[in-house]
This record gives structure tokens, C-alpha cells and sequence, in this order.
């Protein structure tokens, strides 16, 4: 009774009514170049902003869209109006309201009545939203699904479907190519300040792991993998580089022909402090690109959050040696005086922060001869170096070329990405767009046949 109540007191506010009007200003409708032809997967990524968080009085922080259903319906079934629409082989929401079972089946029947197999997965502790991934069941068969939770700072998870193309996109493949594929969703940690960095990185570096083990649990090599999600962070962030070293290229920028210094091309979130960047990515890595081990592109990602810092503390080479080497008198960095560097910088000590074995992965990483000191040159190739970050190149070829210790692979082209709405493409954010405070994003891509290197 008190919270009925209440909303009749908030209903009788003329300012509340402005608020939520603005809310419903229409947008353009999604250009008919995202609905894949034959022979074409589009995926979509879409942060929907759960009601419990999208605040609709900037005077009163607490008033949320939540507290008037009628409001939360209307915005979500015409997000669904869009997303049907366009009919992605493959959608991954991102800020899913799993605690109110009323948005769960409104989201859950008009996308099974469209044909689509659903997963939901809600964050850990409680906090009332999650993740949905949906497949069109004429597209895929589902082999498997997996969820990760990283039960970290931010309760954060992931989801992991292993699926299976079917007809009419198996018709393009020749002979017995095993034609599936692994799609991840997520959605990263907000970044709220710099000591954070690590926490995002280390979330993303279990995902690989996880499906790195998955493939190894199930014997699954050559095999296209999508990430999909809100990762919170741009292209000039240590996430962005670690995929990159992965191997993952972002499907947008591929498709637009940016480079991985056109960060401000786009845009696809106003966050809540009115900044507006793009954090909305659709990952692809395909079977035959070379990837570093897993664990180096880790460490190689870490020592760059460690390097600037340091640059950030004003330091040059010479005194970011010193700053690590401590109080040792000779010329060398010990293990000792390197946790305590790590230390002091926030990377440890904390519990966000490195493990015993992810610190001691590091230095292993930086010790290239074993010795069990850095000297001056491993300091510098290993640590202040920036050449970790490099992408290293494909390995493609042709028949002809690749007859012994290749294999012939399913993978994919992008052949479009489009951004929603379509200002976002631009590096502006529209005041009247307010279904979200995320940009939807779809990526159109072509099935084809590659050659990769063989594994073992």
C-alpha cells in the first residue's frame, strides 16, 4: 500500500511527466541493409539499460523506471519492435532485468513466438540484472551452453553457447567442415576509477581462459569465436590491446575500415557522468589467425597497465628501473622488489587486485634467462617495451600452398556494421534518443572457407 502510494504521489508530479515523455521521443527505424540475405549471419549487441537503473529526473537521482511499469513496457517492446525487425541470427542483451518476472516473460515469449532458443543468466549477489543471449533456431542448433561467473568486485558474468550453423547456411560450405562456432556475451566492471583497470582486464582474461579450456575440454580447434557485450572501456584501453593480441578484431572498425587509433570516429554510451565513448563491441577471431599464448598476451597486457602508471608518476626509463630495483644497491630487479613496486602501484595488496600466481606468472614472464633477477635489458624488452601489444598477422593461404600441416576451416567475413542510432557512427550522442543510454550495434557477417595452421 505505501508503494502505490507513492507512485500516485510521483504520477501527480507535472515534472515527472515531462521527464518520462521525453523518454518516447521517436527515433529513426533500422536501415534494411542489417537484415542478413542468404548466406548472411547478423549478430546484435545491445546494452537495454535495466529500469532499475535508467534514472528519470536528473533533480531526483532515486526516481527510476522501475517504479512505473507502464513506462518500462512501452520502451522494451519497442526495443523488441527493433530487434525482431531486424531478426539477428544472433542477439546478446546486456543489462537484462532478470529480477522482475513480468520484463522477463514479455522478453522471453515475443522472442520465442519469433523463433529464437533464449538463455538468461543473472549477476551474482542479487543485483537484479543479467545477461540474455538468443539464437534463431533457424539458423543454429545449440550443441552447448556454459556460464561463467567471475565472483570478483562487480559480480559480473559471462555466457558461453557452442553452436552448430544449419541450413541455409550450411549449403555454402564444401565437404564435412565442422561449421559451428563459440558466441560469448558479457558485459565488463564500469570503470570508476584507475585501480579498477586491472579488474577489467582480469575479467576479460577469464573469458579467454574459459573458453580456451572449453576448446581443450571438448577437442574443438578451427572454430570462429564472437564476443559480444558491453566491455566499459574504448579502443585506447588495455582490453581493447589484449584482444587485439588475441587475435579478435572489432567488427565495427573492420567493417568502416578504421584503424585501432580511430577511437574517435564512434560512439555507443552516454554514461552517467554525461561522457560519451564507444564501449559496444562484436568481437570476431577466426581460425586462421595466429594468436599468442594466452598467458603472455596476459602478462604483456598487465606490464602495460604497470608502465603507465609509471609514465602517469612522471618517470623516464632510468627511474622507472630505479623505482622497481627498490632499495638494491646492484643493478637488478628482484622478486621481492618487484612485488613491492606492484604494491605501491595498486596492482596488489588488495582483493581486486593480482594473485600470488598471476604475479609470479609475471615475473616468470620477465625473466627470460631464469636467473632469478631482472637485469637492465629484460627491464626494458619485457617491461617498458611497448612491442607486446603487437598484432601479429594472419596465416592464410592457398590450397596449393597449404596442403601439409593446414587444415580447411569454417570462419568469417564482416561484411557490414551499423550503430543505432545512426548519429552514434559520427561521435555524437542525440538528445532526443533515449531508449538507452547504449547504442545498438549489428554486424552483418559471410560464412566462408579458410586454410589455418593445423594443430597439434
Amino acid at each position: 500500500m505505501v508503494a502505490n502510494r507513492s507512485m500516485r504521489d510521483k504520477d501527480s508530479n507535472p515534472n515527472v511527466h515531462e521527464s518520462l515523455s521525453r523518454s518516447f521521443v521517436s527515433v529513426e527505424e533500422p536501415k534494411p541493409e542489417t537484415r542478413a540475405g542468404p548466406g548472411l549471419i547478423s549478430c546484435t549487441t545491445f546494452n537495454i539499460l535495466a529500469p532499475i537503473y535508467k534514472r528519470l529526473d536528473q533533480q531526483n537521482q532515486g526516481l527510476r523506471e522501475s517504479q512505473f511499469s507502464s513506462f518500462w513496457v512501452t520502451r522494451n517492446q519497442k526495443i523488441l519492435d527493433w530487434l525482431l525487425y531486424e531478426s539477428s541470427a544472433i542477439i546478446c542483451l546486456q543489462e537484462f532485468w532478470v529480477g522482475n518476472e513480468e520484463f522477463v516473460n514479455m522478453y522471453l515469449k515475443r522472442l520465442g513466438d519469433a523463433g529464437y532458443s533464449t538463455f538468461k543468466l543473472a549477476r551474482t549477489n542479487d543485483r537484479g540484472d543479467g545477461l540474455l543471449t538468443a539464437v534463431r533456431s533457424d539458423c543454429f542448433r545449440v550443441l552447448n551452453y556454459r556460464e561463467l561467473h567471475f565472483n570478483d568486485f562487480g559480480d559480473r558474468v559471462a555466457q558461453l553457447l557452442h553452436v552448430q550453423l544449419t541450413a541455409p547456411f550450411s549449403q555454402i560450405q564444401r565437404g564435412n567442415l565442422q561449421q559451428e562456432i563459440l558466441i560469448v556475451n558479457t558485459h565488463l566492471l564500469f570503470p570508476h576509477d584507475s585501480s579498477l583497470c586491472i579488474v577489467r582486464l582480469h575479467q576479460v582474461y577469464k573469458i579467454l581462459q574459459f573458453v580456451e579450456a572449453y576448446q581443450n575440454e571438448n577437442k574443438l580447434n578451427h572454430m570462429p569465436i564472437i564476443l559480444c557485450g558491453d566491455w566499459n572501456g574504448s579502443k585506447r584501453g588495455h582490453v581493447y590491446k589484449f584482444l587485439r593480441s588475441q587475435g579478435f578484431e572489432s567488427t565495427y572498425d573492420t567493417a568502416h575500415q578504421y584503424t585501432d587509433n580511430d577511437a574517435h570516429k564512434w560512439v555507443s554510451h552516454r554514461n552517467h557522468r554525461g561522457n560519451i565513448c564507444g564501449v559496444d563491441f562484436i568481437w570476431l577471431c577466426n581460425p586462421n589467425k595466429s594468436r599468442k599464448p594466452l598467458k603472455t598476451s596476459w602478462c604483456e597486457a598487465v606490464f602495460g597497465i604497470l608502465r603507465r602508471q609509471l609514465r602517469k608518476a612522471s618517470m623516464a626509463e632510468n627511474d622507472a628501473f630505479a623505482f622497481l630495483k627498490g632499495d638494491n644497491h646492484g643493478d637488478f630487479i628482484t622478486s621481492s622488489a618487484f612485488c613491492e613496486a606492484l604494491h605501491q602501484v595498486n596492482l596488489i595488496g588488495h582483493p581486486s587486485g593480482l594473485g600470488f600466481q598471476e604475479t609470479r606468472d609475471l615475473w616468470i614472464q620477465a625473466d627470460t634467462d631464469a636467473n632469478g633477477v631482472l637485469d637492465y635489458e629484460e627491464f626494458k624488452n619485457m617491461i617498458w617495451s611497448c612491442t607486446g601489444s603487437d598484432q601479429k598477422e594472419s596465416l592464410t593461404g592457398s590450397r596449393e600452398e597449404s596442403e601439409e600441416g593446414t587444415k580447411e576451416a569454417l570462419g568469417f567475413k564482416v561484411k557490414n556494421a551499423v550503430l543505432y542510432p545512426s548519429e552514434a557512427e559520427r561521435g555524437i550522442w542525440p538528445e532526443n534518443y533515449t531508449l538507452s543510454d547504449h547504442a545498438r550495434l549489428t554486424v552483418v557477417l559471410s560464412a566462408e572457407n579458410m586454410w589455418c595452421c593445423s594443430q597439434s
